[in-house]
């Protein structure tokens, strides 16, 4: 089960991925999803937290990503990722409103 919190700006989820990161969670269990691309291209950048790519998806899920809405493309990658898709749907609103989100697939460590 993947955990997820939900930051209001870069530099709060950059802090929160490294935090993570000096407690033991492995850089490949972070993810950071945000509507802005730049946003994701940032805090990736800063702390090593990973983009969920085709690696976490799949090909198929890949592949029908390039035809849908970006909602649509959002929920699908955190679905892949270990979300329901009743969370995928709430998280994805919550990126309506601009949060950045980070999602650890650690269960041994809390958020």
């Amino acid at each position: 089960m993947a955990k997820v919190r939900e930051y209001e700006t870069i530099e709060e989820a950059v802090q929160a991925a490294n935090s993570l990161h000096t407690r033991g969670v492995a850089e490949e269990k972070v993810y950071v999803i945000a509507h802005d691309g730049g946003v994701i291209d940032e805090v990736a950048d800063r702390s090593d937290a990973e983009k969920i790519g085709i690696d976490e998806t799949g090909l198929g899920t890949a592949m029908k990503n390039m035809f849908r809405g970006k909602g649509d493309r959002l929920r699908a990658k955190m679905e892949e990722i270990g979300l329901s898709s009743a969370e995928a749907v709430a998280y994805e609103q919550r990126l309506d409103e601009g949060k950045i989100l980070l999602i650890s697939k650690d269960e041994t460590k809390v958020i």
